[in-house]
Formats: C-alpha cells, sequence, structure tokens
C-alpha cells in the first residue's frame, strides 16, 4: 500500500503497474476539493497520450495497480 499526502499529490508522478492502451505514465494535473478543503479527487493525465481521467485520489493507495514516480 503506498502512503499518500493528498495535499502533496499535485505534479506528482505515477507509473500504471498494468498500462492500457500504451499508457503507462502519469502525472497529478489537478485536486478536486470540497468546501473545507479536503482533497476528494485527482486528475490524472497520460504523458503519452495527454489522456485525463478524473478519479478518487485513494486509488493510488493501491500499490498492485500504482507506483510512485516513473519506473
Amino acid at each position: 500500500m503506498n502512503r499518500i499526502n493528498p495535499s502533496k499529490l499535485l505534479l506528482s508522478k505515477w507509473t500504471a503497474a498494468q498500462p492500457q492502451h500504451r499508457e503507462k505514465h502519469f502525472m497529478v494535473t489537478e485536486l478536486f476539493r470540497d468546501e473545507e478543503g479536503v482533497v476528494l479527487e485527482i486528475e490524472l493525465q497520460a504523458v503519452l497520450t495527454k489522456r485525463n481521467q478524473r478519479m478518487d485520489w485513494q486509488a493510488l493507495k493501491n500499490s498492485d495497480a500504482w507506483k510512485l514516480g516513473w519506473n
């Protein structure tokens, strides 16, 4: 399990453990917060295709799916 501080996710780099459509490397490009400033979701951008996807930030904790950094 990856340990993550959600406030420091912006511009962090991630590698998909099981890449799909040649999309392996990703960067967090935006944080979505609630009224109190708590991070709820992130936007990940695939480096190769520039495709964006919005997801729950806690999905990055799954070390079977995501590795911190570009490996």
